[in-house]
Order: structure tokens, then sequence, then C-alpha cells
């Protein structure tokens, strides 16, 4: 199970949030379809500022745009965004993506408190989860994407350690993806696979493959079939 964290160290920046949560549930009785649910966990502190945090707002974009015209996942896959910088934000209540319609661009500011981020994240999916079981909807291993430039200026170690273990459990798909600056070492630490350098700021083409990526997953004929996924040789600077 995933550990809760307290929420009200958690702010809500999307005023739609509610209607979005609840739209979210009503959509579990009308459409069974078994779902794929992403968490984006996104670092917008201070050093994002520029053109990171600008490319990071049209990839972000991008994304949600392509899978809204993927006639597969738009139903099956489910995003939510959690922001760290300065404070903890909810910036986007996890929902399936054909329901997204207002996606929010971010500001970058403030310190990168991303253990309290992952942790919220967590607690986003094992709520989601619940929801999915209560409604006898199928569902395939979350993900979660992390995103950062730099180091957490947070306690992380307790979230690192429970992602890790979960990712090798297979009960999480946990990706953590370094911007140039990044402590690719301490990134690393929460998921069983390591940690990707993004080459450059090119999160357009980060985004473009993890599209590919989910629309691999919501195709597949079984919630417990391995996927194969895409190539990141796009993307990252190996």
């Amino acid at each position: 199970m995933f550990s809760r964290m307290n929420t009200n160290l958690m702010h809500e920046s999307n005023p739609q949030g509610a209607t979005m949560r609840e739209a979210a549930k009503e959509d579990l009785i009308m459409n069974p379809t078994p779902r794929c649910a992403c968490m984006l966990v996104l670092d917008t502190s201070g050093s994002m500022d520029g053109a990171p945090i600008h490319a990071l707002n049209e990839g972000v974009q991008a994304f949600v745009s392509e899978l809204q015209q993927d006639e597969l996942a738009q139903y099956s896959l489910e995003v939510g965004i959690v922001t760290a910088g300065g404070t903890i934000t909810q910036a986007l209540p996890i929902a399936p993506v054909r329901l997204l319609d207002n996606v929010p661009r971010f500001i970058a500011s403030g310190t990168t408190p991303l253990g309290g981020a992952v942790n919220q994240a967590l607690s986003i999916l094992e709520t989601r989860k619940a929801e999915y079981k209560r409604n006898g909807v199928p569902y395939y291993q979350p993900w979660i994407v992390i995103i950062s430039d730099g180091s957490p200026t947070d306690s992380w170690q307790m979230a690192a350690n429970q992602t890790k273990s979960l990712a090798e459990q297979r009960k999480l798909v946990v990706i953590p993806v370094g911007v140039d600056g990044a402590d690719l070492n301490i990134l690393g630490q929460f998921s069983n696979r390591g940690a990707k350098a993004l080459s450059g700021i090119k999160f357009k083409e980060f985004f473009q493959w993890l599209s590919a990526s989910m629309s691999r997953v919501s195709a597949s004929s079984s919630t417990s079939e391995s996927i194969s996924l895409p190539t990141t040789s796009g993307w990252d600077s190996i």
C-alpha cells in the first residue's frame, strides 16, 4: 500500500479540481475500460526559469494533446500533475485524458520539495486505485514520471525507498529524468531502472516518447502483459 503524506502541506492550483475529481469518479461507472494512471511529478523550482520551464510547458501540453487524439488512450489513460516549486501543488487532478481541457502552465519559483511531491503522487495513486477496485475496473501498473534539474531540498529518502520497492515488486513504473544540472544519483534512487539524463531541453521529444509508451500500454490486451517501450534515443543524452 502507498503511504500518505500530510495533505495540509499540499496546495491545489486548479480551481476546477473538485469538478474534475467528480467527473473522474463518474467516468469509472460510465466507462469500464481498463486504466493506466500516470502521475507527472515536475520540478518547477526557480532554477527551471527561462527556457527550461517554457520547454516543459510546451512538452506537457503536447503530451496531453497527443493522447487525446489516440482513440484507445483517451479512454484508458489517466494523467495527473504534482509540482515541486517552493510548495507542493496538485496542479492537475488525475483524470482520463479525454476529460482534460484546462492543462495548466507552470511558473518557476522557490525550492525543490521533491520528496514530498513524490509522496503526494503516491497518495493520489493509492486513492485512484481504490476507486478502480470499488467500481470493478481493471488497471495496469500505474506510472510516476519524475523530472528535475537539481536535487531535492526536503527529506526524500523514504519516498525514494518506497517508489523503488514498488517498482521492484512490479506494482509501479517509475521514470526519473534529469535535466541539465540534476543529481542523477539521487534521482536514480527513486527507481529500479536508474535515472535518464535529458539531452538539453528536449522536453518535446521526451513527452512524445512518453505518449507513444502510454499508447502501447492502452493497446495491450492484458493488464498483466509486459510492454516493450520505444527507444529513448530521441531525447536522452546517452
